[in-house]
């Protein structure tokens, strides 16, 4: 399949119509997020309007008394039924859950390999209070460091530095969010034809990371819905949305991208304070500058913990 590119879909154009059998596209989320009570989950399953594939519910593995938060299908996504869920707006999310390279028991999925008792509530948390706090723990050199390492560090920030700029500013215009949406999961469901759909009980893409339990940072985080607030943010400003989930990976789409390296520099230095492995770890030179390039007009993002 195709990879959607920026600027190629617009509002009532004939491609979208064609593509999704003659509909108006999605609407967007709009207004406050409301939190979806997790134990609904059955009942929001017989309601969500659309015919389902064999699944079943899966209850997280660690703790007692933890009622199921995830349906999970029992085969690879069939095309075209995440845009539909999403489209029911029946109180569920639905997302690509891509299992760990390999493995047959779709892990961490299908094990049950999750917590959500370990995490808090993303409104509980401010999101850029967060990315400050963090920005400060991966600039702040160790103890250990010498001073070729601390300026190797300081490089990598560059021009920041130690010193936090401050969040992105958001866009003007996100509108077109679960459009751009509904195209990445079609295209990541071409990338990974392993991945299950599975359906969580959230008004967000963002509260899913929580509500799910999902330990993809944990070593750098180990209460996601920390993660998950600042990816609530990001769903404001840019118009993101969760549209898949690795066992260590987030697969974002991203309807209002920067547009030039110095919008895109502000939101490198976030991406930084998220998770710095995407630069210090990732494809290309290990810099802001180097990352920030890739970001500008790109309506995907991803991000990997090591």
């Amino acid at each position: 399949m195709e990879r959607p590119r920026a600027g190629a879909w617009c509002v009532g154009s004939a491609r979208y119509q064609v593509a999704h059998g003659g509909r108006e596209p999605l609407s967007d989320l709009g207004g406050s997020v409301v939190a979806v009570d997790s134990e609904l989950l059955p009942e929001l399953l017989r309601s969500v309007g659309t015919a389902l594939p064999p699944g079943r519910m899966i209850t997280p593995d660690e703790g007692t008394g933890v009622e199921p938060r995830l349906w999970l299908s029992e085969g690879p996504a069939p095309a075209g039924l995440w845009a539909r869920v999403l489209g029911a707006r029946a109180g569920l999310w639905p997302l690509l859950l891509i299992p760990v390279d390999g493995d047959g028991d779709c892990r961490p999925w299908a094990t049950g390999e999750l917590y959500p008792q370990g995490m808090s509530a993303p409104g509980d948390h401010d999101p850029y209070a967060l990315l400050a706090r963090w920005w400060q723990r991966h600039t702040a050199p160790d103890k250990d460091d010498d001073p070729s390492s601390r300026a190797a560090r300081l490089a990598v920030t560059a021009p920041f530095g130690e010193t936090w700029p401050g969040p992105a500013p958001a866009r003007a215009d996100v509108a077109g969010a679960d459009r751009t949406a509904v195209e990445w999961s079609d295209f990541l469901a071409s990338l990974h034809p392993e991945a299950r759909l599975g359906l969580v009980a959230a008004e967000c893409g963002a509260d899913t990371l929580a509500a799910l339990g999902w330990q993809g940072p944990v070593n750098h985080e180990g209460d996601t819905a920390t993660c998950a607030a600042v990816v609530r943010s990001w769903e404001e400003r840019f118009g993101a949305r969760v549209v898949a989930i690795g066992f260590d990976t987030l697969h974002l789409s991203v309807a209002a991208p920067p547009t030039s390296h110095a919008e895109a520099l502000a939101v490198a230095a976030e991406h930084f304070a998220f998770c710095p492995d995407n630069i210090e770890q990732g494809a290309g030179p290990p810099s802001l500058n180097a990352y920030a390039e890739r970001l500008v007009d790109t309506e995907y993002w991803t991000f990997w913990w090591d």
